[in-house]
């Protein structure tokens, strides 16, 4: 099913019995970097409030390197950017259903800037 180009929602592509891809989930990622940076920064801040210390200090430590890039006059090079954005996906993962929405924001960001 396609709509331009553009898709949103859940798809599903099945031929008979055979070669049937399932469901794919398309949530309507912002094809927008800035968007899709500022949905994984409040993911972020969500995952925050529901980890221990010692997890919170991994992600700040991780978010002043992010930062020192958004701040007039600074840039972090990608090589850093995606440490920094792993290190959180880290966290993220072992944390495990709490930290899903966080690894998939940060996929989607590194998709976007092309990173991934």
């Amino acid at each position: 099913m396609s709509n331009g180009g553009n898709h949103y929602g859940d798809s599903v592509t099945q031929t008979g019995g055979v070669g049937n891809t399932g469901i794919i989930k398309n949530q309507g990622v912002p094809a927008d970097p800035q968007a899709a940076f500022r949905e994984m920064m409040q993911a972020i801040q969500v995952l925050r409030g529901q980890i221990s210390a010692e997890d919170r200090q991994v992600i700040d430590a991780s978010l002043n390197t992010i930062g020192a890039g958004t701040a007039p006059g600074g840039e972090v090079d990608p090589g850093t950017l995606r440490r920094a954005l792993a290190a959180i996906a880290g966290v993220a993962t072992v944390v495990g259903e709490v930290g899903a929405p966080v690894v998939a924001a940060i996929q989607r960001v590194l998709a976007l800037i092309g990173g991934a």
